[in-house]
This record gives structure tokens, sequence and C-alpha cells, in this order.
């Protein structure tokens, strides 16, 4: 599944700068191409696409800086994880 969510959300963040040659490992923060918005953009893409809710206390930067962490967020949030921790 992570595979699948980092290519999802590496075509979510090239959607917005098709010019961009960035991997799931970079940091998109980093790279300049996060603002604001887009951060916010970034958290509502990733429940409506994967259908989690993301807890506050997930919402940190780090969790967000690249794809890989991403997909990481997103295997912590969805209902499967959650159910296999119950």
């Amino acid at each position: 599944m992570s595979d699948h969510v980092q290519e999802h959300m590496l075509g979510f963040v090239r959607g917005r700068y098709p010019d961009a040659q960035i991997s799931g490992s970079d940091d998109i923060f980093a790279l300049g191409f996060v603002n604001s918005l887009f951060a916010m953009e970034l958290v509502m893409f990733i429940e409506k696409e994967f259908s989690v809710t993301i807890p506050n206390d997930e919402l940190q930067i780090d969790n967000f800086r690249t794809a890989q962490s991403m997909s990481e967020l997103v295997a912590r949030c969805s209902p499967v994880a959650a159910s296999a921790q119950a």
C-alpha cells in the first residue's frame, strides 16, 4: 500500500508543480513546494483520497515533508491500522 500512497502523493504535488523532479524521500517543504495553504490542501487530499481522518496530534510538519512520511501517516490513520491496534 505504501508505494501506492507515495505515488498518489507525488502525483498530487506534481499536478501542482508539473516541472518538479521529486522522489518519495525528497523534503517538499525544504524544496519550497509547500506554503501554509498547500499544506492544508495536502491534509484535505489525504483525508479524502485515502478515507482517513488525521487526528490533531498527527498534524505535525514532519508527517508531511515527504511522500514516504505521508504514506506512513496514512498507514497509521487507516481504519485497518486502527482496528489492528484495538
